[in-house]
């Protein structure tokens, strides 16, 4: 036996106490295998390598007081993924936190960004945060935001905050409100979409939502702001929380978002990229909820970025 295989990992065993109850399971293996990259940890879940009670699970399991997870032999690497947060990432978070207290803080998401590493992506928003704060002790994401999509991010400050926080989302307590720009004219003022939507594979291996009876409850408000000759800018306010749903269901209308380059129309994206628009126009613009600790009714709205000012300015009003 060489020193290499003497010096391997062991299998570990390890009991969730109440401090990482409610945790993602991916998220408790991130912070407790620094230095393995996403990538990896995902597979090793998917593998079913990782147990929980003896029995596989999916990453998104939340941890319970009392779960053991069995942990594989996972060699860590000596160069962690920090040095993949680029200076760019780090001066949008520095610069773009809305507020800001000792339980959490939210950002005006920059839009190209993922919340997270994983799936190709080395680093997200939360890795760039426990980065640029390598002082603070716990640093989760509640909710997720698209990549593409900009706008209000809640990131959690202490486990306390996270578990009323995810309570909050949970009890349909917390208002969300986005700003998107539709294809085309819609005529209506104002409709809500109730179609189910199922997460589907397609045969690239690409995530993609589709509108199915099979699949999971589903409710957009979409109320029209203003009418454009070739765009309609609308507010849009999910009830539930499901993958992609704006998206899914703005192109169920016939008017998908502009630069949606997944469920949108490619000659209307083209037009707008001529223009130099290159990216999704979706928005995360308001969020309202009382906060969990003083019980104060927060307000939180992020401004629209600089790009999609511009496009709407030049856009022609009808």
């Amino acid at each position: 036996m060489n020193s290499e295989e003497q010096s391997a990992p062991k299998v570990q065993f390890v009991e969730i106490t109440e401090e990482n109850s409610d945790q993602r399971l991916d998220n408790f293996l991130i912070t407790r295998l620094k230095g393995v990259p996403k990538s990896r940890i995902y597979r090793i879940v998917r593998k079913g390598e990782v147990r929980v009670n003896k029995g596989r699970v999916d990453v998104k399991y939340r941890l319970e007081a009392g779960d053991i997870v069995r942990i594989p032999p996972v060699r860590v690497s000596e160069k962690t993924e920090e040095s993949f947060v680029g200076q760019s990432l780090r001066d949008a978070l520095q610069k773009n936190i809305l507020f800001e207290d000792d339980a959490f803080l939210i950002l005006n998401k920059p839009s190209g960004f993922a919340v997270h590493g994983g799936s190709g992506v080395n680093s997200g928003i939360i890795e760039g945060f426990r980065q640029i704060r390598p002082e603070a002790h716990f640093l989760e994401l509640v909710h997720r935001l698209d990549r593409d999509t900009s706008g209000c991010l809640l990131i959690a400050k202490k486990r306390s905050a996270l578990r009323k926080l995810h309570e909050l989302f949970r009890s349909d307590q917390v208002q969300k409100t986005y700003i998107a720009l539709l294809a085309g004219q819609w005529a209506k003022k104002q409709t809500i979409v109730t179609v189910p939507l199922q997460k589907n594979v397609n045969k690239g291996g690409e995530r993609m939502v589709v509108v199915s009876q099979s699949g999971k409850q589903a409710e957009t408000v979409f109320k029209r702001l203003k009418l454009f000759r070739n765009a309609t800018l609308v507010e849009a306010s999910p009830k539930t929380g499901r993958t992609h749903q704006i998206r899914v269901h703005a192109a169920w209308l016939g008017h998908p978002i502009v630069g949606d380059e997944r469920y949108g129309l490619d000659e209307v994206n083209k037009a707008f990229k001529s223009r130099g628009y290159k990216r999704l126009f979706l928005h995360a613009q308001k969020l309202k909820f009382q906060h969990p600790v003083s019980g104060e009714l927060l307000k939180i709205f992020a401004p629209l970025p600089q790009d999609l000012e511009e496009l709407l300015s030049n856009e022609e009003q009808v």
